[in-house]
């Protein structure tokens, strides 16, 4: 039996959107293994060639973003972004190393990872931060978003 043009059609039409949801889902299957890649020489990592990633102590122009600034001493400040970062929705805190935090900020829709690091830098009263998704080659801006968007959770009363 022939299938005709037009059920064809209805059946390629049909597999598209399955062909980007199992694609979907396996990058998001694929952004749960590994992590970020920690602390170089006490400073963070920088940036891969792909746009998904921001970091205050990138010198590269498309990747940098502003540090943030705190008032107070280290230790206020740390307690400060971990109280930011418990009060965000599908956020994680993996990880707390003397002034190095680790958060691993998931997508709502497929489940995406993203690695979320700050530094603190007590001398220069400043959070270095890198922001950076672990799958995919560009973030439409959402690591940068979310830095700026943190930034002003931190600076608020």
């Amino acid at each position: 039996m022939r299938l005709s043009y037009t059920k064809m059609a209805l059946w390629a039409l049909a597999l598209v959107p399955l062909s980007v949801v199992i694609i979907f889902a396996a990058l998001s299957l694929l952004s749960r293994r590994g992590g970020p890649p920690g602390l170089v020489a006490n400073r963070l990592h920088p940036c891969p060639s792909s746009p998904n990633c921001v970091c205050s102590q990138d010198s590269d122009a498309e990747h940098r973003i502003e540090p943030i600034a705190f008032q107070g001493t280290e230790v206020e400040a740390l307690e400060r972004l971990l109280d930011v970062l418990r009060h965000q929705p599908r956020v994680r805190i993996a990880a707390v190393k003397g002034h190095y935090v680790h958060a691993e900020f998931t997508s709502a829709v497929f489940r995406f990872i993203d690695d979320v690091e700050f530094l603190i830098d007590g001398d220069a009263k400043v959070v270095h931060v890198r922001s950076a998704s672990r799958v995919g080659y560009s973030d439409f801006g959402a690591n940068r978003r979310r830095v700026e968007e943190l930034r002003m959770a931190l600076s608020g009363p």
